[in-house]
């Protein structure tokens, strides 16, 4: 076994790996969940106790942070970014750097069939909606209904189908 594979190997070990799953080069998970069928692309993220459904494709230079629940069929774009703290800071009051016990992890719930488009932000504690589009670059600060397309900065409702 060569220095890559035994990387791959030891990354992998605390995360739950449905059936056929495909993880490209470059990417970095740990202790997530990611279910049958679904596509990592190149350069993507996903952190411990995020959660992907079955049938999901998660495109390239994405960042999937703890709290995040995706459901399955979703699409995440290139360049997404997930945020899971409403409050964030590098230190305490006191002026320590700040740990794991000094923020509270926010959940995001991403509905059965969503898409989000390339470059979207979507803040934490909101839910989207099924089959819900978000459009590239967008900044999701509510939720958003099932079967709407949202986009903007910040992300309105542009129509329901």
């Amino acid at each position: 076994m060569d220095t890559r594979e035994k990387n791959i190997k030891q990354n992998i070990n605390n995360v739950k790996l449905g059936k056929d799953v495909k993880i490209y080069d470059f990417v970095n998970i740990y202790g997530c969940e990611i279910d049958d069928n679904t596509k990592i692309g190149t350069f993507v993220e996903i952190q411990k106790g995020a959660k992907i459904g079955k049938n999901c494709k998660i495109s390239s230079h994405t960042f999937i942070c703890e709290g995040v629940h995706i459901e399955d069929n979703c699409f995440i774009g290139h360049g997404v970014t997930f945020i899971n703290d409403k409050h964030p800071r590098a230190t305490t009051e006191n002026g320590s750097l700040q740990t794991e016990s000094d923020w509270n992890c926010v959940p995001t719930y991403i509905k059965k069939g969503a898409s989000i488009g390339s470059n979207a932000t979507i803040l934490c504690g909101i839910t989207i909606g099924k089959k819900a589009i978000v459009g590239a670059g967008a900044v999701v600060t509510k939720n958003v209904p099932d079967k709407s397309v949202v986009a903007g900065n910040p992300a309105r409702i542009l129509k329901k189908f």
